[in-house]
């Protein structure tokens, strides 16, 4: 029987990337993305227009959501639950507003575990698996990313936390990118070339990472050749966190 995987921030670099990937494997993908013109199929995705931050503060909002996207599976099974939707404000902490500290933590942590506990029936009867997008920044980070790198790191521990709450029914990973060579990343660099060239450089593989290759670790992640992973954090950052920088 075909699978089926929700997708949050399906629209973005890795989201599209994700689509693609899950949908060449034979997965009924349904989507969610705030930057849907509204509820429609596009590249064999269902996509929902909704903004997951918005839940929060709206259970009808989440329930609806909810009820949409059973609609969707068409009868496919929900197996697997991608929290790939994320906000980045960047900014020192006396930069950041409340707003962009309240927003970061409603997307990028509290949304996931609504979402978790929303399809909590539907994955465990699926023997089902999720996957949290987390980063890099949730281990090592740089100056202006308190809002991003806390709630990643956030993320990282509700992986934790959820694979012993959950197991041996769903089974909990994090799958945890460096930089990635979006779209909207590549084109911040346009003005700016030999940027780019040092962002490369800095990474031991001499490059950034590709969104297709984010997109086939969390495949493995939530098929059933993982089935022996849980709780673990799998950091897809080209080697740049076991690289020393020092003024040497």
């Amino acid at each position: 029987m075909t699978r089926s995987v929700l997708i949050t921030g399906c629209l973005g670099g890795i989201g599209a990337s994700l689509v693609s990937a899950f949908h060449a494997e034979g997965w009924r993908v349904v989507g969610v993305d705030r930057a849907a013109r509204e509820n429609h199929v596009e590249k064999n995705c269902a996509v929902i227009r909704a903004d997951i931050g918005n839940f929060v503060g709206s259970p009808e909002a989440l329930k609806k959501f909810t009820e949409d996207v059973k609609n969707a599976c068409g009868g496919s099974p929900l197996s697997a639950l991608i929290n790939n939707a994320a906000v980045q404000h960047v900014g020192g902490l006396d930069a950041l507003q409340t707003d962009d500290i309240l927003e970061s933590l409603n997307v990028n942590i509290a949304a996931p575990m609504l979402l978790a506990k929303a399809f909590h029936e539907d994955l465990k009867e699926n023997k089902g698996s999720i996957v949290n997008i987390g980063s890099v920044h949730a281990q090592a980070t740089k100056p202006g990313f308190a809002a991003y790198a806390t709630s990643k790191a956030a993320l990282h521990g509700l992986t934790r936390a959820l694979a012993v709450d959950f197991g041996p029914d769903i089974r909990v990973n994090t799958l945890a990118p460096a930089a990635t060579a979006t779209p909207m990343l590549l084109d911040g660099f346009k003005q700016n070339p030999d940027a780019l060239k040092a962002l490369n450089d800095v990474h031991p593989m001499q490059r950034i990472a590709e969104p297709d290759e984010i997109a086939k670790i969390a495949l493995f992640l939530a098929s059933d050749a993982a089935g022996f992973l849980t709780g673990a954090t799998f950091f897809a950052d080209g080697g740049v966190l076991s690289r020393l920088h020092d003024p040497a």
